[in-house]
């Protein structure tokens, strides 16, 4: 890639995930995903560095292997996901260690700083190029709107307000 030359790179689904973890009633963590989403990058450096991702999941697509649960994050109490269909990332920098961005959930947007680790490029068995990327990044999600809250009988937190996200990215160059 030369300098002034960008590079689009396409999400390798098949080699990638977005998860959350919540920690349900204080004493176990529930983890979840989003089966429909996409990602890309446009790059003008094998490093990455100021590198332009975007990432969008669509919030019909929650999935935390509980039917019951699912249709309440689908609910108007958390996403909304039919009033607010996606949830969408833009990165406005990216040092090789952390990634700035623009993180919109349920209408709102904040500025988030991701812990990011680029794990360099490599040609796969059939002459693709990939590029790796993994991180987290520990949201509040009363930021964004989340707010519906609940305690049990022996006054513990249904859900806690922190939600971490893990980020397993594989891109492949476009040709």
């Amino acid at each position: 890639m030369s300098e002034n030359t960008r590079t689009l790179w396409n999400l390798d689904q098949a080699h990638s995930e977005i998860s959350f973890k919540v920690k349900h009633m204080m004493i176990t963590t529930v983890t979840g995903h989003f089966d429909e989403y996409s990602a890309r990058a446009e790059a003008t450096n094998e490093g990455f560095i100021d590198a332009d991702f975007t990432f969008v999941a669509k919030t019909a697509s929650v999935n935390t292997r509980n039917k019951d649960r699912d249709e309440h994050l689908k609910s108007p109490d958390f996403f909304h996901a039919e009033h607010y269909p996606e949830i969408r990332f833009t990165s406005t920098s990216f040092d090789g260690e952390t990634m700035l961005g623009v993180l919109t959930i349920k209408g709102i947007t904040r500025e988030i700083a991701i812990d990011m680790d680029f794990n360099g490029i490599a040609i796969d068995p059939y002459g693709q190029t990939k590029a790796g990327f993994e991180g987290n990044v520990t949201v509040n999600r009363k930021d964004f709107n989340l707010t519906w809250s609940a305690l049990t009988e022996q006054g513990n937190i249904v859900v806690s307000d922190s939600v971490r996200i893990g980020i397993v990215l594989q891109f492949v160059k476009s040709s």
